[in-house]
């Protein structure tokens, strides 16, 4: 690692800091006895004038003044992470700790700022040794220059699952993070943070033509973060980038993290699997047992441990399978080690060892946070002592106590505490109704994947996602973390299960179905990134399905990733590499299209290469025909530019080996 410090006092009011390249400055300074910042990409002011600051309880404030002094560092390392879309990571920034003093006042405040090539990050930090400090309002801002086009989400307290809108920056009004942005001339901004904790999570509030303002998810009593003997904040975070696939292949998030604490870490795997979970969602089996319809038997779970078996999964979900879904909604509904009379958990776990498949365990809290954090280490320790290694939580429903939100400083730190309680069992989380991901996952590895996304589970009770909407979300909601998108249906019409479908959520009309091409649901498995992997569909419908056999390439981490081009709604193509094989997956939206695949931008020169492939027939289409595909083998010499169609909705992966 190369480190470089420096210590200056400063007698000016003004102080700036540039990325590694130099294209990315960073000037930060008094106006008006205020402390702003703005942003300069490549000889083009992006950002003025932006204020920041705080206001506490008490009309106490921080936001008048001045620079006292600051601390100046260069850093450049390399990094290897347990999983994720590269086996090695650099980390290369400048930096900048600014010490400021309240004018009229004893308290100081730090801000610290990194620029990167990617990209900027500040955060602040505070060493008020006051036994009780409540945050009213964090002054960030954040103020454009121009009017620019916007993928993004309504700033819902309790859930990011809704789908996405293209608007002008003038038009929105209170978005979630990650937001992003294209200028006028082309330049791309996603607007996010990192290291949430022990404080609330930040959505974006209009308060100018161009500006947003940090709005931190309340507590219920209306204050936003409380805490004592000084607070840190999470990094504010712009990404900057000349085309939007070079947010995704940004780690600038994992960078502001700190590395793990806890060295043996051998245990930490990513996993492809199945599981007990797409069925219920469709109506032909239930969460609990109450209809003589439950799917998390132990009959129903050998099936899925035969086949992940037989097909190279490494596990097995099994959701549904504790007490307590009966009585939804209720206090203490849920007993979370406690198994329904027709689930055998031991003999289950011991049936899965002698295939080497990987139990993935389920606690579902209902929002009943009360009831979940009095049981989580019993919850835990039940699990560690069967040999379970991966659990996926779920917290679907109004949070308890009342009057706290999912997003709020209450669940960042219940959803922290989970993950440091799983760490400390050796339990591997998969979250879902999470707090945004913010790059915890480099100290806490073991926090593997999150929902947070309005995902495949849409498509099987409501009108369902559109195309575009896997076309956006690589682009928004992707830049924070790993999805569990859940894809991987090939029954895409439900055709193999309308006898059997029975209608359990107000929202299914009953014209549900999966609006993508069957090449397009495999795509996502490459384009999406989880390193736990999921292949939704029924069991059944994989069986003896040639298609399959592209599904059990797919790894869930990677080596390196390229995003070979791109455009946010529209498309996306992307490479990935595994070891000695290239799995490039392409996507689209509501219309057809060609693209291009530039083979020399990620294969070695003058060689030849078997493709096996999958792509859209000649009539596929998400709504007509959505089944049809074609599947095969082909050679190309690593020099060609092959061109791939893409149906309405449709798809494509081509995995690329060496011809030996």
């Amino acid at each position: 690692m190369l480190l470089f410090i420096s210590i200056l006092v400063l007698s000016q009011e003004r102080v700036e800091l540039q990325s590694p390249s130099g294209e990315i400055i960073i000037r930060a300074g008094i106006e008006d006895d205020s402390f702003v910042y703005g942003l300069i990409y490549k000889d083009t002011v992006r950002i003025e004038h932006a204020e920041l600051g705080y206001v506490f309880a008490n009309g106490d404030s921080c936001k008048k003044l001045d620079i006292h002094t600051y601390e100046e560092r260069t850093v450049d390392e390399i990094w290897e992470p347990k999983w994720g879309q590269y086996s090695s990571i650099r980390n290369n920034y400048n930096e900048i700790y600014v010490v400021l003093n309240q004018v009229n006042s004893d308290r100081q405040i730090e801000v610290i700022f990194r620029a990167y090539d990617d990209g900027v990050a500040f955060r602040y930090k505070s060493h008020d040794a006051t036994d009780s400090i409540v945050i009213i309002s964090e002054e960030t801002k954040f103020r454009f220059k121009e009017d620019m086009d916007v993928w993004w989400i309504w700033a819902d307290y309790n859930t990011y699952e809704k789908l996405y809108k293209k608007t002008k920056l003038s038009e929105c009004e209170h978005v979630a993070a990650p937001v992003t942005l294209k200028s006028q001339s082309g330049v791309y901004y996603s607007i996010c943070e990192a290291d949430i904790d022990n404080y609330s999570s930040m959505t974006l509030l209009k308060t100018d033509l161009f500006e947003f303002k940090t709005n931190l998810v309340p507590w219920a009593d209306g204050t936003k973060v409380k805490t004592s003997g000084g607070f840190e904040s999470p990094w504010r975070v712009i990404l900057v980038a000349d085309n939007p696939g070079d947010l995704i292949e940004s780690s600038i998030l994992y960078n502001l993290n700190e590395p793990p604490s806890k060295q043996d870490l051998d245990w930490i795997e990513p996993a492809k699997y199945v599981g007990i979970w797409w069925e219920m969602h469709l109506g032909i089996s239930d969460w609990g047992i109450s209809k003589n319809r439950h799917a998390a038997t132990t009959e129903n779970t050998i099936q899925y441990i035969d086949f992940a078996a037989k097909n190279g999964f490494d596990a097995v979900l099994i959701e549904g399978w504790n007490t307590g879904w009966e009585d939804w909604g209720k206090a203490e509904a849920f007993y979370f080690s406690t198994p329904y009379p027709d689930f055998d958990i031991d003999s289950i776990v011991r049936y899965a060892k002698s295939k080497d498949i990987e139990i993935i365990g389920h606690h579902e809290t209902g929002g009943d946070i009360l009831s979940y954090e009095k049981n989580i280490e019993k919850a835990f320790q039940f699990y560690q002592n069967h040999g379970i290694k991966y659990v996926k939580t779920g917290y679907a429903g109004g949070i308890k106590p009342e009057g706290e939100s999912h997003h709020g400083q209450f669940m960042v730190n219940h959803y922290n505490k989970v993950m440091r309680t799983a760490m400390y069992y050796g339990i591997m989380l998969d979250v879902h109704e999470p707090v945004i991901p913010s790059g915890l996952a480099r100290t806490y590895p073991n926090l593997l994947s999150f929902e947070g996304v309005r995902g495949m589970e849409w498509n099987a009770w409501s009108e369902g996602n559109p195309p575009s909407h896997t076309c956006i979300i690589p682009f928004t909601r992707g830049i924070a973390g790993p999805i569990d998108y859940t894809p991987g249906i090939f029954d895409i019409d439900f055709s193999n299960s309308l006898s059997e479908k029975k209608k359990w959520n107000d929202l299914d009309d009953g014209k549900t179905a999966v609006h993508s091409t069957l090449s397009n649901q495999i795509a996502l498995m490459v384009v999406l990134y989880s390193p736990v992997l999921m292949a939704a569909d029924l069991i059944d419908n994989y069986k003896n399905h040639p298609a399959l056999e592209i599904v059990k390439e797919i790894p869930a981490t990677w080596d390196d990733t390229k995003v070979l081009s791109s455009e946010i709604g529209e498309y996306i193509v992307i490479a990935r590499r595994s070891g000695d094989k290239w799995f490039v997956a392409g996507i689209t939206n509501e219309n057809r299209r060609g693209v291009l695949i530039n083979l020399p931008e990620f294969l070695e020169p003058d060689k030849t290469y078997d493709c096996f492939y999958i792509k859209d027939h000649l009539l596929s289409h998400y709504e007509k025909y959505p089944e049809k595909y074609l599947i095969g083998h082909k050679t190309f010499k690593s020099n060609e530019t092959p061109d791939v169609q893409m149906k309405e909705g449709g798809g494509f992966v081509m995995i690329f080996e060496e011809k030996k």
